[in-house]
């Protein structure tokens, strides 16, 4: 996991006397199987009591993209109502309450640099810092998880993160060698476009491209914000495209 910051939604609550939810951005994700309904409703299954909220979404981070946007308005939401309520959760208490949402939510409670084990619940924090700047390229293609997870064989890393990361400080450029995303092979086979991006991304000069979490999203990182600038012109004017600075 790799926190950018920003790129994000932005979540308004306030309490009123009776719930509601709205998106601004996209349309379609009102409904009750949205992470942020499914967090009130967890918190009010929970404490037993009603949370008559007003909740008004900005989304700017694509849907089903890889990119983690559900899971972070989910834990945003959590955190935001245990204070307004003054329910005095602790952290360890929102975490389990974040894993029954979802296998990534967790992260978002506390973002930094981490590596996931099991389900992805489990972090562990590490020293990195990445140098360059990345280029996030999305086709507008929605992949669900489940999507994602079928035919999904899990493999050990053939690498510790001591030898990525010192690989990735002396020769950046093997990195491509070493470091994969087991989801791109049935991914790439549905969706060409995104194999596509990828290529074009190295095509442009990326040092390292890679297809984040299970999709559609993928990521280019360049040596500098010039470079970055020159290839995000490379790419179809009705994909998501965004540039993020390293620091």
């Amino acid at each position: 996991f790799y926190p950018i910051h920003d790129l994000f939604d932005t979540l308004i609550i306030e309490k009123s006397d009776y719930f509601s939810f709205s998106c601004r951005g996209n349309l379609h994700i009102s409904d009750d199987s949205n992470l942020v309904i499914k967090a009130v409703r967890l918190l009010e299954d929970i404490t037993k009591q009603k949370l008559n909220v007003k909740i008004i979404l900005e989304k700017n981070i694509p849907i089903g993209g890889g990119l983690g946007g559900g899971s972070s308005d989910a834990a945003a939401t959590l955190l935001s109502l245990n204070k307004m309520f003054e329910i005095g959760f602790d952290y360890n208490r929102l975490l389990d309450l974040a894993l029954e949402l979802g296998s990534d939510v967790p992260f978002f409670l506390n973002p930094k640099p981490s590596i996931g084990k099991s389900r992805g619940e489990v972090l562990e924090e590490i020293n990195f810092k990445m140098n360059g700047t990345m280029l996030i390229i999305n086709p507008n293609i929605h992949i669900s998880t489940k999507e994602a997870f079928q035919n999904i064989i899990p493999r050990e890393p053939e690498y510790s993160y001591e030898n990525i990361v010192k690989i990735w400080n002396e020769n950046p450029s093997r990195i491509k060698q070493i470091l994969r995303n087991d989801f791109e092979k049935n991914i790439f086979h549905k969706y060409s476009v995104i194999e596509q991006i990828k290529k074009e991304l190295y095509k442009s000069g990326a040092i390292y491209a890679l297809m984040s979490g299970s999709g559609s999203t993928v990521f280019g990182i360049f040596n500098d914000r010039e470079s970055a600038l020159i290839a995000i012109n490379n790419f179809p004017n009705d994909y998501f495209k965004f540039i993020h600075l390293p620091g």
